[in-house]
C-alpha cells in the first residue's frame, strides 16, 4: 500500500495487482464487451474477471479489511477513450445488485435496471463494503482519473445539498493509480471523474466486495469467492 490510509481517508492505493498474462485476458474482455460504451455492469460473467476477483493479489488486499469470508458481489468494467469520453459528477456509491426485490427494514429505494434489481441498503451495510478498482492502464489527470474527497466516507449518506457544500469547501485529491495497480475505496467516499484530455484508454475493473450476506433476507445477485 502507498499514501492515504483507508480508515482515515476512505481510500488507499496498491501497486502491481495484476499479472501481465491476466492483464492481457482482461484487455480482451474489454475489447469484446465494452467497445463504444462507457462501461458494463456484468463483469462477473467473464472468467478473467472472476479470476481477478479471486486472485491472491486481490484477496491479499480485501481480507485484511473485510475478513476471509469476504466475496465479490459485482464487477463493473469502465473504459474512457477519446471516442467515449465521459465524466461523472460528485457522488457516493449507494446501491447494490440483488437477486430479487425482498422488502426488509432499512432497504430502499429500489430500482430495476437492465441487469436486474438494485437497492440502497442501510448505512451500516454500506459502511462495511469495499471497492477495489483495478486499473489496467493507470489513471491520472490526462485520462480522467478518479478525484476523491478524503474522509467524506465517515459522514454517512449525504443529501445533494451537503455534497455540493462539501465539494465546494473541501480539498479534492486526484487518486492517481499506476498501470496494473488498484485503488481501494469505501463506497461512501465522495468521488468524481473528469473527461480525459489525452488519447488513451482508461480501463478499470471496479470490483465490489462484502464481508458477508445482507441482513433481512435480502440476497446479493452474485457471490464470487
Amino acid at each position: 500500500m502507498a499514501g492515504p490510509d483507508l480508515a482515515a481517508d476512505g481510500y488507499t492505493i496498491a501497486t502491481t495487482v495484476v499479472a501481465p498474462d491476466l492483464a492481457e485476458r482482461l484487455a480482451a474482455v474489454f475489447a469484446a464487451t465494452v467497445q463504444d460504451r462507457p462501461g458494463v455492469r456484468t463483469g462477473l460473467e467473464h472468467p478473467a474477471v472472476r479470476d481477478l476477483a479471486t486472485s491472491p493479489a486481490v484477496r491479499a488486499l480485501v481480507e485484511p479489511v473485510l475478513g476471509r469470508a469476504a466475496f465479490a458481489h459485482r464487477a463493473t468494467l469502465f473504459d474512457k477513450t477519446p471516442a467515449v469520453n465521459w465524466l461523472v459528477g460528485w457522488h457516493q456509491d449507494l446501491v447494490v445488485p440483488v437477486a430479487a426485490r425482498t422488502e426488509a427494514q432499512g432497504f430502499g429505494p429500489w430500482s430495476q435496471k437492465d441487469d436486474g434489481w438494485h437497492v440502497q441498503p442501510p448505512v451500516a451495510v454500506l459502511e462495511e463494503l469495499l471497492a477495489v478498482r483495478v486499473d489496467l492502464d493507470g489513471s491520472g489527470p490526462a485520462n480522467g482519473g478518479l478525484r476523491v474527497l478524503p474522509g467524506s466516507h465517515r459522514l454517512g449518506v449525504l443529501p445533494p445539498a451537503r455534497v455540493a457544500d462539501l465539494t465546494r469547501a473541501g480539498s479534492e485529491v486526484l487518486a492517481a493509480v499506476p498501470p496494473r495497480g488498484a485503488l481501494l475505496m469505501r463506497p461512501l467516499l465522495l468521488h468524481a471523474s473528469s473527461r480525459a484530455v489525452a488519447a488513451a484508454h482508461r480501463r478499470v475493473v471496479h470490483l465490489e466486495f462484502a464481508p458477508g450476506p445482507l441482513p433481512g433476507g435480502v440476497g446479493f445477485r452474485a457471490c464470487v469467492r
